[in-house]
Order: structure tokens, then C-alpha cells, then sequence
């Protein structure tokens, strides 16, 4: 069946604002967004992309992205030449190649071990438990077709907004404190300041967001009226994670090159100063946050799997001048805590204390001060279902990024 041919996609999890109205303006946005094409679909058979078999997605020497099994279908039954369905450009079947941000997207959205389609599969549906340790659930934002698959969310330490990256039509929402979407940006193409596939977010003091493109390997800026500013572009190889220092500065994992970088710009003039590598000789690093107060940072890297294994993750914690202060990884966090535990987001608390999300348990965890890591104390542990993004807002509030549920949760204290 063609797009226009099949059923319309059925909303899922969370609708606008807990307690609010559907006539928010969130509602039109929901409506737009909920017919637009996921680019977690093959543009052919309009199936889910997977991480192997007929639904891995290959790159055509032409830049159109379809999966294994349609590009054999394409190929016939000699498989020497086929046509891309969508500029009709000539090629052969060893001429494609794997799409290495979708796979990375993949692995980011799935559950470890799960895939991609037990974690859109899931659905918020009502209300969400409450949160020990003092912490309820105050607000909820999103759910399918306002938000679609997000992916990094970060806060504004002064204005108290929310800056959303997810794979809409606009990839950037900016939420207002109470829950309304003030602004969408970021379009989906191939120009200078479009964003292809957006990995993480962050928003620095003087107001600009930032954000990790994996689909062309860059680092991009706007100010919250959506205008770009700046592009950065120093060889990365797959940038992911990104979190703003108290002065601007954006601490950077790059996944394959093994590295970290420190960014310095002039956002305000869009003129990038400097862009230094801080660390280097780690494991596919992603989640990175910087503390406040310290300067300290943390960062979660992502350990190959060994024999059946699905793989695990490992927390370091550098010093400001990035000495490694302490370590840990899933095996020996499973010596010390009743389950493994694999991590997909952190943040720092404002007494300095290490917040993990854990997927396996879906659940946010607090590892403790780098002087006492690790220590266990659940935050939450009820009513997520896979959560990737972590922050703190001005308030002390918690926001929690659900990509099973694509809705933030905000916690406080109750």
C-alpha cells in the first residue's frame, strides 16, 4: 500500500499536559506531526528498520536510505543492477552500505538486548505511578505524534524552558515552564543549518541550543528563535553527546572516534574559537554531563558485547582538569546492586551527585558524590518505560526523556 493508502497511525502515550486541555496548541502540532513519515520506516514497504536482517537500512550510492530486503526486491532475482525508487539512479547491490547514524539511532531507541520495536511498542496509557524518595510526577509532556521517537532533552538554566531533539518534521520543541510548546525548529533536510538526525541537545547560559547531528557529523547552534548560528564541523566522526559548561563551553563525546572535546565559541557572533580534544582512548562514549559547581565531568561509555552478551556500559567520572576520579562498570555495578544496570543518560544534581538512567530496570538511579561513587538510591523507579535523557531544571526539578512512551516527565519534590 502507498502512504496515503494505509491506515492513520495511531496515537500513543501521553497527551498534551497531564490534566490539560487537547485544545493546547500542542494538539495541531500533534495532528501534523502524527501524519508525517518516521524515519525509523523504510520509504518502500514502510516497515520498521531493525538492527539485522531484511530491515537493516543500507545507503544507496545516491544518499536515499532503504532496508536490506527492499533493495534486494529492487535487484531482482540476478541482483546485478537496480534503479532508487526515488530518483531512478543506477546501481548495484555492492554499492550499498550500512546507514550508520539509523543504526545508531537504533541502538539508542531499542531497549539493550530488545530492539526497536518493543520500545515504540510500548505505551504510557494514563497515569503514571508516583516516584519514591520524595519526588512526584508534576508535569507530563508529549507522547506520539507531538514528539516522535526523542532523543536528548536539556533545560535552560535561567528561563526554566525545555529544549526537545526528536525526529518530527521540526526537530528541535522548546516547552515554556508550564508545559506549553513555545517553539518548533530545525527542519528536516540537507541544507546548512537543517538537522538530519539529532543525537542530544543541550542549552548553554547565554540562551543558545546546541545541538549533535549525526547524519552529517556536525555540531549545530540556534538561538531560541530557531535561527542557526553556527556549525561546527572539526572531523568528527559520530558526535553524540553534549552538555554546556557555566561559561558557554560545550563538553562533546565523539562515539566512534573514542573522544572527548571541549567546544569554545562566540555564539552570539557565531564565530567558533576553539575546538579541543580533552580526552581520548574511550569506549564509545555518549551521555556526558558537566557539574555546575565542580567542573567535574561524567561520562558513560558503551562496551562491545562479548559472546551472546548484548553489551553494558561503564560511568567515569573526570576531575575539571579531567584526571579520571572513579569508574564503574555494569558487571561490577551487578557485584554491588541487585540487577545490571545499563545506562542511557546522566546528569549531575546540584549537590554534585551522579544521576544515571537505567534501562534495564527503567528506572533513574543516583550513583552518589565521585568521592562515595558508587552508592545505589533509586529516584524512580515506577511509570517509565524506556528512559534516554536526564536534566535538572533551575528549580530542581527532574526531567526524565521516555522514548518508549515519547514524553518528558518532570519530577519534583512533593
Amino acid at each position: 500500500l502507498s502512504r496515503a493508502q494505509r491506515p492513520p497511525r495511531r496515537a500513543r502515550g501521553i497527551r498534551g499536559r497531564c490534566g490539560g486541555s487537547d485544545r493546547s496548541p500542542q494538539a495541531g502540532m500533534a495532528a501534523e506531526d502524527e501524519a508525517e513519515l518516521s524515519l525509523l520506516e523504510c520509504r518502500v514497504c514502510f516497515e520498521p528498520y531493525g538492527p539485522d536482517g531484511q530491515r537493516r537500512p543500507l545507503n544507496l550510492p545516491c544518499g536515499h536510505v532503504l532496508c536490506r530486503g527492499c533493495v534486494g526486491a529492487l535487484a531482482g532475482a540476478e541482483r546485478r543492477r537496480l534503479e532508487c525508487p526515488f530518483c531512478r539512479r543506477p546501481c548495484g547491490p555492492a554499492e550499498t552500505s550500512d546507514c550508520r547514524p539509523l543504526l545508531q539511532l537504533l541502538e539508542l531507541l531499542g531497549p539493550a538486548g530488545g530492539g526497536l520495536a518493543s520500545a515504540l511498542g510500548r505505551s504510557g496509557g494514563g497515569a503514571v505511578a508516583p516516584a519514591p524518595a520524595g519526588l512526584g510526577l508534576r508535569l507530563c509532556l508529549g507522547g506520539w505524534g507531538s514528539l516522535v521517537n526523542p532523543t536528548g532533552v536539556a533545560a535552560c538554566p535561567g528561563s526554566g524552558r525545555l529544549a526537545v531533539a526528536h525526529d518530527g518534521k521540526k526537530r528541535i520543541h522548546v516547552f515554556g515552564p508550564s508545559g506549553f510548546c513555545l517553539r518548533r525548529f530545525g527542519e528536516r533536510g540537507d541544507a546548512g543549518n537543517d538537522i538530519k538526525y539529532p543525537l542530544d541537545v543541550t542549552v548553554t547560559s547565554d540562551g543558545h541550543v546546541v545541538v549533535t547531528d549525526g547524519g552529517d557529523c556536525s555540531v549545530k547552534a540556534f538561538d531560541f528563535e530557531g535561527r542557526g548560528v553556527l556549525a561546527v564541523r572539526e572531523g568528527f566522526c559520530l558526535p553524540w553527546g553534549l552538555d554546556a559548561t557555566p561559561k558557554s563551553e560545550i563538553i562533546l563525546t565523539d562515539s566512534e572516534a573514542g573522544a572527548l572535546y571541549r567546544l569554545t565559541a562566540d555564539f552570539q557572533r557565531g564565530e567558533l574559537k576553539k575546538c579541543q580534544m580533552i580526552r581520548s582512548r574511550l569506549v564509545s562514549p555518549r551521555a556526558v554531563a558537566v557539574c555546575q559547581t565542580s567542573g567535574a565531568v561524567v561520562v558513560i561509555e558503551h562496551l562491545k558485547a562479548r559472546g551472546p552478551s548484548k553489551g553494558s556500559t561503564r560511568v567515569k567520572i573526570f576531575s575539571a582538569e579531567m584526571d579520571l576520579i572513579g569508574q564503574m562498570d555494569s558487571f561490577g555495578l551487578n557485584l554491588v546492586f541487585p540487577s545490571k544496570i545499563y545506562a542511557t543518560a546522566v546528569a549531575f544534581d546540584k549537590e554534585g551527585r551522579v544521576i544515571v538512567t537505567d534501562v534495564c530496570s527503567q528506572a533513574v538511579i543516583c550513583l552518589g558524590k565521585p568521592e562515595e561513587f558508587p552508592i545505589f538510591n533509586p529516584l524512580i523507579s515506577h511509570g517509565l518505560s524506556y528512559p534516554v535523557g536526564l536534566t535538572y531544571m533551575a528549580n530542581d526539578s527532574l526531567v526524565v526523556l521516555d522514548s518508549g512512551d515519547h514524553s518528558i516527565k518532570v519530577y519534583s519534590s512533593t
